[in-house]
């Protein structure tokens, strides 16, 4: 047991965790609309569009998140306005969209001098917090779920029927980008803990897990949550004790129990469907 708990004797080790929790429950509530929402690739671009504004930022001597929001918000807006004055579909444009910003920034960033290491950018370091990086990422993250929790209802309506939101006399539009602008904030937050290129899983896997357990959006909210903070607890611990990549192990965790509660929701579907037809 003590071999097991050796990590929390580390003080860069508590704070990954702490950090690890609030990112994996940002993650694992924004997924839940946007599982709802049919928007799971536009976590996927969002994350990988921030780049050219992280490398921008960083040409420029500002904070990284503030390029990467204003980029990831950018091509969010940019998809939305090319689907709505072209007969493209919306899968169609964000793939031309986020690829086509990812290749800006990897051309910017190969022209920007410094010591700027794409590494931490596409994979994330969360056992290099800082401190006041911890504090940031805390206070952002108690106040994106603090917005989220307050309009959970509206925002649910808006995920599932738009039109029927608008005759209820709901600000549709606001909250649409609010919940995009929710979106572009919390890959920006990840951003330091998994990177660009896993970021995507933590805004998909955990809502897509607990999608399978229950139709109740509030028990969906909460299982999501639950499996994705074990999931990071469980992979920071296993990945200190074999070495491994620490954002590569809390992905692989949810994948685990995405695939797991696959199975034995297919195992409860067949066991209820031979129950109503016995003789089939």
């Amino acid at each position: 047991m003590n071999s097991l708990l050796e990590p929390l004797q580390y003080v860069f080790m508590r704070e990954a965790l702490v950090v690890g929790a609030v990112v994996a429950a940002l993650g694992a509530v924004l997924s839940c609309f946007l599982i709802l929402k049919g928007w799971s690739l536009m976590g996927d671009a969002v994350s990988h569009a921030v780049l050219p504004g992280i490398v921008l930022a960083y040409a420029a001597g500002l904070p990284l998140a503030v390029g990467a929001f204003a980029a990831g918000l950018g091509c969010a807006l940019a998809s939305g306005w090319i689907k709505a004055h072209s007969r493209l579909k919306e899968d169609t444009v964000l793939g031309v969209v986020f690829t086509g910003l990812f290749a800006l920034g990897l051309v910017l960033f190969s022209r920007v001098p410094g010591d700027l290491h794409l590494d931490h950018i596409l994979f994330g370091n969360i056992l290099g917090v800082t401190r006041a990086q911890v504090w940031q990422i805390s206070g952002i993250g108690f106040g994106v779920l603090a917005i989220v929790l307050a309009r959970r209802r509206d925002l649910l309506l808006v995920c599932f029927d738009e039109k029927h939101a608008r005759v209820l006399a709901l600000p549709a539009g606001f909250l649409h980008y609010l919940l995009l602008s929710l979106l572009a904030l919390v890959i920006v937050v990840s951003l330091q803990a998994v990177g660009l290129l896993l970021v995507v899983a933590m805004l998909i896997t955990p809502g897509a897990t607990a999608r399978l357990w229950t139709d109740s959006f509030d028990r969906m909210l909460a299982a999501a949550v639950g499996t994705a903070v074990f999931s990071s607890t469980a992979g920071i611990f296993v990945s200190y004790h074999i070495a491994g990549s620490t954002a590569a192990c809390i992905v692989l965790f949810q994948t685990v129990l995405f695939v797991i509660s696959l199975v034995v929701s297919r195992w409860r579907g067949g066991r209820v469907y031979r129950s109503v037809f016995p003789g089939r």
